[in-house]
């Protein structure tokens, strides 16, 4: 690692130090400026009124005592606000004859001779008087005096700029981070191995990029790894076809009645078993297009084509319903739930239950059913609803209702199991009725 690695800009961290610096330096800017401003360190500002009452004061002491009342009612006419008063030597209702620092600013604009003093408040109005050289005391109401203590001090302002710069600095970090994760969980999605989902956007922090290109170059891998298998097991069972079919060939020239049929046997359930691996790989690969099909006729056609082979086999359901669905596919993920079903189930009923959102497909049995705890995995591949490890006519390959999800998955729906009362089992698929379709991984 770096020694500064930390302050580069082009990753999280150096980004966060970089707006945690700006948000500083704004800061100490912003209570500079309301330092500036406000001066909290001049006791000397004067309140509103206070000079005009200290230019009426001057003017009343150089004026002789005759002229004094002309004055002072020009002076209430000029500035009518203020309610110039003379009281005569010590008749002032003085409060504070001490000048304190809000009455300094007043004195400052007096010459020598001249007093500042606190008069009782009239009316909620704050007076302030001025003693003339000859004891006579001219008063007036001056409103404002000190400056609010709360609202303008620096450190309201402080705090303030501090709250936005943290506000900013978290808008920011959720953004810079929650974006991209959000579409890692897209992405993680609609992973798919056919190659058409778009890879992720390179973009953001460093470390962002770094995640997305390590996810695009392992979709890549896996999806490269996933086309070798499917090519190399499509190779081994074109391969396994010919001898395949050169021993059933010449499995018809053996004499003995019993020993020809089971190795008939024998050859169809490894051919079989060939056709179904080849089925669910291809239902990871092949996308068929998506089109309306009128899903009530595709289940009463597959009710009928296992009623022709002598089960007993029920369609409950409207007669004709329609959806957006892949049509082979989906015929082809019922055939396999309702093999399953007449397997181990006298009589199966398939149910179609349809709505504005949702269409539901139970294919309903009257078997022994399955537990609980095995429902999950029994819709995994290769897991097989007996525990026997030997395999007879009938038995199958446990992949029927794996390549039955796979399908319903790819229509942006789920397959799930039920029990039936009082026994058997319902293996239900619901999918959308107008759908986004999306890829099974």
């Amino acid at each position: 690692m770096k020694p500064f690695g930390f302050f580069h800009l082009r990753g999280i961290g150096g980004q966060i130090a970089a707006l945690v610096l700006a948000s500083t330096v704004a800061l100490h800017l912003v209570v500079t400026a309301a330092f500036l401003i406000g001066r909290p360190d001049r006791p000397d500002t004067a309140p509103d009124g206070a000079p005009q009452l200290a230019d009426a004061a001057v003017l009343l002491g150089s004026a002789e005592q005759a002229e004094r009342p002309r004055l002072i009612a020009d002076l209430a006419r000029a500035f009518p606000k203020l309610n110039i008063e003379t009281f005569a030597p010590g008749t002032a209702n003085v409060v504070d004859d001490s000048e304190s620092q809000h009455l300094h600013g007043i004195r400052r604009h007096l010459g020598r001779g001249y007093k500042v003093v606190q008069l009782a408040p009239q009316a909620g109005e704050h007076r302030i008087g001025v003693q003339l050289p000859d004891g006579t005391v001219i008063a007036g109401q001056v409103r404002g005096g000190p400056r609010p203590w709360f609202w303008g001090a620096p450190w309201l302002m402080a705090l303030m700029t501090t709250f936005i710069c943290v506000t900013v600095l978290g808008l920011w970090a959720a953004r810079a981070l929650a974006a991209p994760l959000s579409s890692f969980a897209r992405a993680a999605e609609n992973f798919s191995l056919d190659g058409g989902a778009d890879p992720l956007p390179e973009r953001g922090p460093e470390e962002i990029r770094s995640v997305a290109r390590a996810l695009n170059r392992m979709h890549e891998r896996i999806a490269r790894l996933m086309s070798d298998r499917t090519r190399m097991l499509a190779a081994i069972s074109h391969d396994l076809r010919t001898p395949i079919t050169r021993l059933r060939l010449r499995a018809e020239f053996v004499e003995d009645e019993g020993n020809r049929k089971r190795m008939l046997i024998d050859l169809d359930q490894m051919r079989s078993m060939l056709e179904s691996v080849l089925s669910l790989l291809r239902n990871d690969r092949q996308i068929e297009a998506v089109t309306l099909v009128d899903i009530a006729s595709a289940l009463q056609l597959i009710a009928d084509q296992f009623g022709d082979m002598g089960h007993v086999v029920h369609y409950a359901g409207p007669q004709s319903a329609t959806a957006v669905a892949r049509p082979d596919d989906l015929h082809r993920g019922v055939t396999n739930l309702v093999e399953n079903a007449v397997r181990f189930g006298a009589e199966v009923t398939i149910r179609l239950d349809i709505s504005a959102a949702r269409l539901v497909i139970d294919v309903e049995d009257d078997g022994p059913g399955i537990s609980d705890a095995r429902k999950q995995e029994m819709l995994e591949p290769f897991v097989r609803g007996d525990d026997a490890r030997t395999m007879d006519e009938s038995t199958g390959f446990g992949l029927g209702l794996s390549i039955a999800r796979a399908i319903a998955l790819a229509h942006g729906g789920e397959l799930s199991l039920h029990d039936r009362e009082p026994h058997g089992l319902i293996v239900r698929m619901q999918l959308p009725v107008w759908q986004q379709p999306r890829l099974a991984a």
